[in-house]
């Protein structure tokens, strides 16, 4: 969730022209990450959760490609780059101890 806050944050100042294009697909894709692990987390079988969990990385690598694109667009500075970076490179540490235990679980 505080990714979303952050990428949101950011997001704001992005040119008012890009509302439709990298401002819709970056949030869209950070929203993503959070809801993927609730859906999954409802699931019955730990396959399934796995899956959903596999969905929320391949979304926080969405949102990292994003913020580099913003970052060549010159939309970001050097020091919301790294904060975004460092948020979605722990969160992904965090899926991938996740799903590592799910795994070893079956």
């Amino acid at each position: 969730m505080e990714l979303v806050r952050e990428v949101y944050r950011v997001s704001r100042n992005f040119p008012k022209d890009e509302i439709f294009g990298l401002v819709s697909q970056i949030r869209r894709a950070a929203v993503s990450i959070p809801s993927n692990i609730a859906e999954g987390h409802q699931k019955l079988s730990r396959k399934e959760y796995q899956y959903f969990l596999g969905n929320a990385r391949a979304s926080v690598a969405e949102v990292e490609t994003q913020i580099l694109i913003s970052r060549d667009l010159d939309y970001l500075g050097e020091i919301e780059l790294n904060q975004i970076l460092n948020l979605s490179a722990e969160l992904g540490r965090v899926l991938n101890g996740l799903i590592n235990s799910i795994r070893k679980k079956q």
